[in-house]
C-alpha cells in the first residue's frame, strides 16, 4: 500500500517517542512534512496517516460514513478503562442512538442548573484556601469538574457519595499521571496482574471499586424510577432500542464511566491551562478583569458565557495546547486522493488537532498566547477544532466551554492570584490527553473587590 510521506525513524523509536513526548513527535514530523505524514505509533493500529491541513480535515470530517468512517475498535487501547459498550467503541446506528440519548443533558435548561453549581463550587473551593499558601490549580479544577459531571450524570447532591468518588477516581487515574505510567495502556505486555502491589494489579482493583459504585447507582435508579428525573443515568435507563429492549447494566456502566472520565479529566486540565496563561500574561489578565467588571457583582451565568474577550481567552487556551491532541480516527472506505496523495481502503487517518492549531499560516507566532486572534478573525471548524468534528465531535463541548468561562469569571472576580512558580509550564502526556506537567502552582494573595471604576482594583486579605 502506497502511503504519503513515511517517516524514516525506526518503528520502535517512533512508538517510544509517541508515548513519552507526543508533542515533540508531531512537531518533528511536521517540520519534515507540514501537511500530511505517515507514522508508526501505538493505538489506532500501528501505521497511521496524520493530517493537519484544514482542507483535508474538512474533506475527512464532512464525508463521515461515505469516503471515511469512524471505527470504534480503533480505540481499543482505552477498552480497559471504558469497556466494550462505550460510545467511543460503538459504530454506526448504535453510536448515533447513544449520542441522541445523552445530548439533551448538555443543553437548554440543564445548562442553567449547571451554571449555579459551577459558580457555587468554584467559590466554595477557593474560599477554603489559605492566603499565600501554594496550591495546584489542577487539583481544584478537578474537584469542580467532578461535582459538575456527577450532577449531570447522576443528579448527585449527596456529599457522602461525592466524597467517595472523589477518593476513588484519582486512584483509578494514577496510571495517567505521566507518560511512563501511561505506558501500561500502550504496551500490552505490561498488563500483568501480579497482585495488588503491581501497577496493573492495582489498576484492576481500583477499577473494581469504581465498578461497584456505578452498579450500585444503576440498581438504585432502576428501583426508584422517577419520571421527573432528567439526569443522564435516568434517561439511559428509560431508553429502549428498536426492539423495545432496555440497556443492560454493562452497557449503562460503560457509558457512565466514559462520560465521567471525559468530563472530569479533560475539562480540569483545560481550566488549569487557562489559569496558567491568564496569570502568565498580565495584560491579558487586566483586560479580562475589566470585561468581567462590566457585569456587576452578581452576573447571570449566560451573560458571562457571552463575554467576547473571555470567549477569546478560552479559545486561545484550547488552541495552544488542546487537551485532546487529535480527532477521532477515520478509516478510508474507497480509493481516494487526499492532498495529492492516493490512499487505499483500510488506511487509518488521524486528524491532528494539535498540529492544525500550530500552523503558522493560520496562527502567526503559534507558541504565543494571543486571545486577540479570536477577536480579529473567525476560524472555520476545520481550522479550530479543540473538540474534534463531524459525527464524533465531543458530546460535552457545550458544558466544557460553559464550565471554563464560569470558573474563570467566578474566581478572577473574587480573588487576586499569582503563579507561585515562574518556570514555563510544559505540556505532558496524561493518558490520552495533554496536561500542564507540574499542575500549575499558584497562590491567593488577596481578595479582589470590584470598584465602580473599571481600572481601580483593591486587594484585601482573604478571611
Amino acid at each position: 500500500m502506497q502511503l504519503p510521506n513515511i517517516l524514516k525513524t525506526p518503528s520502535l523509536l517512533q512508538k517510544l517517542q509517541w508515548v513519552s513526548d507526543p508533542v515533540g513527535y508531531m512537531e518533528n514530523a511536521a517540520q519534515q512534512y507540514p501537511d500530511i505524514f505517515t507514522g508508526e505509533i501505538i493505538g489506532f493500529g500501528e501505521t497511521v496517516v496524520f493530517v493537519n491541513h484544514p482542507q483535508a480535515i474538512e474533506e475527512i470530517l464532512t464525508n463521515d460514513r461515505k469516503k471515511f468512517t469512524a471505527v470504534g475498535k480503533l480505540n481499543e487501547i482505552a477498552q480497559p478503562f471504558l469497556g466494550n459498550y462505550s460510545v467511543l467503541m460503538l459504530d454506526g446506528d448504535r453510536h448515533k442512538h447513544q449520542r441522541q440519548l445523552v445530548t439533551p443533558s448538555f443543553h437548554g435548561e440543564r445548562m442553567q442548573a449547571y451554571g449555579k453549581l459551577i459558580c457555587n463550587a468554584s467559590e466554595k473551593l477557593f474560599s477554603q484556601l489559605p492566603l499565600n499558601n501554594p496550591f495546584l490549580a489542577r487539583n481544584l479544577t478537578e474537584d469542580i469538574s467532578l461535582q459538575v459531571i456527577l450532577q449531570a450524570i447522576f443528579g448527585l447532591y449527596n456529599e457522602e457519595k461525592i466524597q467517595k468518588l472523589r477518593q476513588l477516581l484519582p486512584s483509578l487515574l494514577n496510571p495517567f499521571k505521566s507518560p511512563w505510567t501511561s505506558s501500561l495502556f500502550f504496551f500490552r505486555f505490561l498488563q500483568q496482574d501480579l497482585g495488588a502491589w503491581s501497577p496493573w494489579g492495582k489498576f484492576l482493583r481500583d477499577r473494581e471499586q469504581i465498578d461497584q459504585f456505578l452498579y450500585t447507582e444503576i440498581a438504585e435508579c432502576r428501583q426508584k424510577s422517577d419520571p421527573e428525573r432528567i439526569d443522564i443515568l435516568s434517561l439511559l435507563i428509560s431508553s429502549r432500542d428498536e426492539a423495545g429492549q432496555p440497556m443492560t447494566d454493562q452497557e449503562l456502566h460503560d457509558q457512565l464511566i466514559t462520560l465521567i472520565l471525559a468530563g472530569y479529566e479533560t475539562t480540569s486540565s483545560a481550566m488549569a491551562w487557562g489559569f496558567y496563561w491568564i496569570h502568565q500574561n498580565p495584560l491579558v489578565r487586566e483586560k479580562l478583569l475589566q470585561e468581567l467588571d462590566t457585569l456587576g457583582d452578581s452576573p447571570d451565568p449566560m451573560s458571562i458565557y457571552q463575554l467576547p474577550y473571555l470567549t477569546a481567552v478560552c479559545n486561545e487556551t484550547l488552541r495552544i495546547y488542546p487537551i485532546t491532541m487529535f480527532s477521532f480516527p477515520r478509516v478510508v472506505q474507497e480509493s481516494i486522493e487526499l492532498l495529492g496523495h492516493p490512499l487505499e481502503p483500510g488506511t487509518v487517518l488521524l486528524p491532528s488537532i494539535y498540529l492544525t492549531h500550530q500552523r503558522e499560516d493560520l496562527y502567526p507566532q503559534p507558541k504565543q498566547f494571543k486571545p486577540e486572534r479570536f477577536i480579529e478573525r473567525q476560524f472555520s471548524p476545520y481550522e479550530f477544532l479543540p473538540f474534534g468534528g463531524g459525527v464524533r465531535r465531543c458530546i460535552g463541548q457545550a458544558l466544557a466551554q460553559f464550565e471554563m468561562k464560569l470558573v474563570f469569571a467566578t474566581v478572577l472576580s473574587r480573588y487576586h492570584l499569582a503563579l507561585a512558580d515562574q518556570r514555563t509550564e510544559k505540556p505532558q502526556r496524561r493518558g490520552f490527553n495533554l496536561a500542564p506537567s507540574s499542575g500549575v502552582k499558584m497562590v491567593i494573595i488577596g481578595r479582589r473587590v470590584r470598584q465602580e471604576s473599571l481600572v481601580n482594583m483593591t486587594t484585601t486579605p482573604v478571611s
